[in-house]
């Protein structure tokens, strides 16, 4: 319920002040809210995590592209 009237809310006071004054964690409170989001189902389209494979075959091909200079 608290964290309801602090999303509410969070247009007319900052979350960390109203979560302070209502006692609550502003960690737990935006913890929550990130959970909540990632719960949902992801768009179609919606851009998906890389396996860590797939990644360093990027980053492999990016350094050979530079001549394997770094910096």
């Amino acid at each position: 319920m608290k964290y309801a009237w602090i999303a509410k809310h969070k247009t007319r006071w900052p979350g960390t002040l109203t979560c302070e004054v209502l006692e609550v964690s502003a960690s737990g409170y935006f913890e929550h809210w990130r959970r909540k989001d990632t719960s949902k189902p992801s768009k179609p389209g919606a851009s998906k995590r890389i396996s860590d494979e797939a990644l360093l075959v990027h980053i492999r091909a990016i350094h050979a592209e530079v001549k394997q200079e770094y910096g």
